[in-house]
């Protein structure tokens, strides 16, 4: 497998995710409810693995891979884009955060605006993979030799086996801060 091909695999489950929250805002849009749990559940989910896991690959790993290339001014562009989006991306979700709170603290009006978050993501995401899928990661490809590729894939592995001990890590953290 090409180190892509692990981002690819990671944006067919972001693309289910994506899919869940489509389905869960019909419903919201009807009944005029949202379970704040499940706005939860979509945050850590962005959070830690959209972001966390894979972002952190492409940003940690690849893009600093190919800070180190002499990149075409387009890819470089692209790549530029790419990192604003992530920021994006975070934006978006620390507002969903923030509204879900006013709303699980009775403030009904926040409704509309975790119903617009989540929308924005539904939209931001598939634009963004097809941009990594069918245009930055093929023109990235070719900046690699078949070995750095391989090394690339192995680095994106050893951050996976990682990843475990940081969530869980941050999650006790979280609890310890809480109940201290």
């Amino acid at each position: 497998m090409q180190a892509r091909g692990l981002l690819m695999i990671e944006h067919r489950l972001i693309d289910r995710m994506i899919g869940v929250i489509k389905n869960a805002l019909a419903k919201i849009e009807t009944t005029q409810k949202v379970d704040p749990v499940f706005v939860d559940n979509v945050v850590e989910f962005i959070r830690v693995y959209a972001d966390r896991t894979h972002h952190g690959k492409e940003e940690d790993i690849l893009f600093r891979n190919l800070r180190e290339r002499s990149m075409s001014d387009e890819n470089e562009r692209i790549m530029n884009e790419l990192i604003e989006e992530h920021v994006f991306g975070r934006q978006t979700t620390k507002s969903l955060v923030e509204a879900n709170e006013r709303y699980r603290n009775g403030d009904n009006s926040a409704l509309s605006e975790i119903g617009s978050k989540l929308r924005t993501l539904t939209e931001f995401y598939p634009k963004h993979i097809e941009k990594e899928d069918k245009v930055f990661f093929p023109a990235s490809r070719a900046y690699f030799t078949d070995n750095e590729d391989q090394a690339m894939l192995s680095e994106f592995l050893e951050f996976d086996r990682k990843m475990i001990h940081e969530a869980y890590g941050a999650i006790v953290k979280r609890f310890e801060e809480l109940y201290a």
